[in-house]
């Protein structure tokens, strides 16, 4: 979905869509034995430096590998090491070898250890902004990263804009680990480069427990919908917030709820769980490929060959082709087993 540094595709939200932001991929039986759970901040270190990052279960690895996209770069993900210094995103694993004749640095394989990260104190911020706003604001934030011991900073669209290419504006999502919270200050310059600082924000704040929660609200026609908000402390609300927010949902019947704690939502309202976009080229989600299949008979090549005449997923770049032919695959094994 993106091209080497992402100097040009990294400013597109739509393409964070198969994978939004920076994760190590390790086995789960990996995970297991060194009491890892998904999810999880992890240090990764070579030789050369380290750096943390999330850790995801996968399948799809080795035991013994782990997997993290070379395009990670500094702009995405940051932090502090344990001695002051900037980290400058995967590439400071990668280690000093070159081919000797093309000078192409050794950018793929490099020796790590993995350790649980310990840092009691996250944070998560996520706002809609128009394009250009939304580019300046990475840029403010970037300056910031090195300030945590842990940050991430990446681009997001909304559902409509996977369907149909919309691009009215964009989304943008910050999110930190601490050992302990960071001066109010900072907390409060997050607030206003994300748009958090105006009077129709509601915020709660407490400095003694390092819990922070801000969100903005605007009304559109009959509707309320949540354009921005800030977790810092408990980040729990995360599970059905975020959805509020990227899915555009009505936020009417939550007011001052939504700066409750907990990862339960405060109203019984339905939250309909994201998909995850499989074709970046056709904006074709997990959950479409899915229906279609569910719908399909016959062996997997005739089955594939109709899902890209319909939904055209892995016609173009072929990249999401794997996935797709997975997908397809598990479908027809699973025909099988209920047969």
């Amino acid at each position: 979905d993106q091209w080497h540094g992402m100097s040009r595709t990294g400013t597109l939200g739509r393409l964070f869509g198969h994978v939004p932001e920076p994760t190590l991929q390790m086995h789960p039986q990996d995970l297991a034995r060194r009491l890892i759970q998904d999810g999880d901040l992890v240090h990764v270190t070579s030789r050369r430096g380290s750096i943390l990052v999330p850790v995801q279960a996968s399948t799809e690895q080795a035991m013994g590998q782990v997997f993290l996209a070379m395009h990670w770069g500094q702009e995405y993900l940051s932090g502090q090491s344990s001695i002051g210094a900037p980290l400058t995103g995967v590439n400071a694993l990668t280690i000093r070898a070159s081919c000797p004749v093309s000078r192409q640095p050794e950018l793929k394989h490099a020796a790590v250890k993995i350790l649980k990260a310990e840092l009691p104190w996250s944070l998560l911020a996520l706002a809609w902004m128009p394009p250009d706003a939304a580019l300046a604001a990475h840029a403010s934030l970037r300056a910031l990263m090195p300030s945590f011991a842990f940050a991430s900073c990446v681009p997001f669209a909304s559902p409509s804009a996977l369907q149909d290419n919309a691009g009215a504006r964009d989304g943008l999502q910050l999110r930190c680990a601490a050992a302990e919270p960071p001066a109010d200050a900072v907390l409060e310059q997050i607030e206003y480069i994300l748009q958090l600082s105006g009077p129709d924000v509601l915020r709660y704040a407490d400095a003694r427990k390092g819990q922070r929660r801000s969100m903005r609200l605007v009304r559109v026609g009959t509707s309320t919908r949540l354009e921005a908000f800030l977790l810092a402390g408990d980040t729990r609300a995360q599970a059905w917030i975020r959805t509020l927010l990227q899915d555009q949902l009505d936020a009417s019947a939550f007011g001052r709820q939504l700066l409750l704690p907990g990862a339960k939502a405060p109203v019984a309202v339905a939250l309909a769980p994201q998909s995850k976009a499989v074709c970046s080229c056709f904006n074709v989600t997990q959950s479409r490929i899915a229906s279609y299949l569910a719908e399909c008979e016959g062996p997997a090549t005739q089955r594939l060959a109709s899902l890209q005449q319909s939904l055209r997923c892995g016609t173009n770049c072929g990249s999401c082709l794997p996935e797709v032919k997975r997908m397809v695959h598990a479908a027809v094994n699973a025909g099988a087993v209920a047969a």
